[in-house]
């Protein structure tokens, strides 16, 4: 039988080699961009949308049908090939910043938790984290209406990791069957501690079809705090990116407001899914525009999208 061996470790040799040969493009090389890692890019040929469409007064309106909207890409009209209307069940994944910037605000994004999951039907599904120097999960994906009591354990403290909050629970809305996804954000927004860069958060969450909303949950008076401005600008960018909502510092009534808004909106919702005319797959950014054949409705979704090289 050792006569053999030789026969047969080329031959599995032989198959290696070509299992390599036709997978080799997931493979790192040593010519590889070294901004690569800072890029989440969609790797299938089906682009799907989440789309708002509302009236000149911001009401959101029903029963448009798949006919009432074009879809552009890079200037060129797609063929839509998927259309679903409204009441579809989600999934959100919420996200606590429970770092030392929030101190004396945990309290408040944690009620606003509750009320944001006593919002969700009955069919809809959630799962809660929380960030601070380290990203934890601490309620799954479940129809559970009640806040882990973990949760009410909560405290302010170390740094904060936003951005790898948003990767880590894009990732797990990656593995959800709903085809309608969305984070939710509550923060002050002054990342300090994560290793990616929002780029990669923001793309991590496109690759997978999710839509971010961000809640400002500062309370700097006056500007008090020179990162502020730039803290409120990286929370509306992931939301205007995604195609979610950004929603001011909130407190007491405008805070409830702000999550009934967002619940609203993620029922009121068309998905659209096409496939690109242009299947070069050359990683470059691709812009998206949604139109709607009505001039008094304006249509709302995620900028765009890189597909995989």
């Amino acid at each position: 039988m050792s006569c053999h061996r030789p026969d047969t470790q080329r031959y599995s040799l032989t198959i290696l080699a070509l299992v390599f040969a036709l997978h080799g493009l997931n493979f790192p090389s040593p010519a590889q961009n070294p901004q690569d890692d800072e890029v989440v890019r969609v790797e299938t040929a089906l682009v799907v949308l989440n789309v708002t469409a509302t009236n000149g007064s911001g009401g959101y309106v029903h029963g448009l049908e798949q006919d009432n909207f074009k879809v552009y890409e890079d200037g060129q009209q797609q063929r839509i090939t998927n259309f679903t209307r409204e009441e579809t069940p989600f999934a959100v994944a919420l996200l606590l910043d429970i770092s030392g910037s929030m101190e004396g605000r945990v309290s408040m994004a944690r009620s606003a938790a509750i009320r944001f999951l006593d919002g969700l039907r009955t069919d809809d599904v959630a799962a809660v984290y929380s960030f601070h120097y380290k990203v934890e999960q601490v309620q799954e994906f479940s129809h559970s209406r009640d806040l882990s009591p973990v949760a009410y354990q909560f405290s302010a403290k170390g740094e904060t990791a936003l951005h790898d909050a948003i990767v880590r629970a894009a990732g797990d809305l990656g593995r959800r069957p709903e085809k309608r996804r969305a984070i939710v954000v509550l923060s002050d927004g002054a990342d300090n501690r994560s290793e990616a860069s929002a780029d990669k958060a923001l793309a991590t969450a496109l690759a997978v079809n999710t839509t971010i909303y961000t809640v400002d949950m500062s309370d700097r008076p006056n500007g008090s705090y020179k990162s502020a401005p730039v803290a409120a600008g990286g929370l509306r960018e992931f939301a205007a990116k995604s195609g979610g909502r950004f929603v001011p510092t909130p407190g007491g009534k405008a805070l409830r407001d702000a999550f009934g808004e967002i619940l609203e909106e993620l029922r009121n919702q068309y998905t659209i899914g096409y496939r690109p005319t242009n299947r070069a797959t050359d990683g470059r950014w691709r812009i998206i525009k949604v139109e709607v054949d009505r001039p008094e409705v304006k249509a709302r979704t995620r900028r765009g999208y890189r597909l995989a090289r």
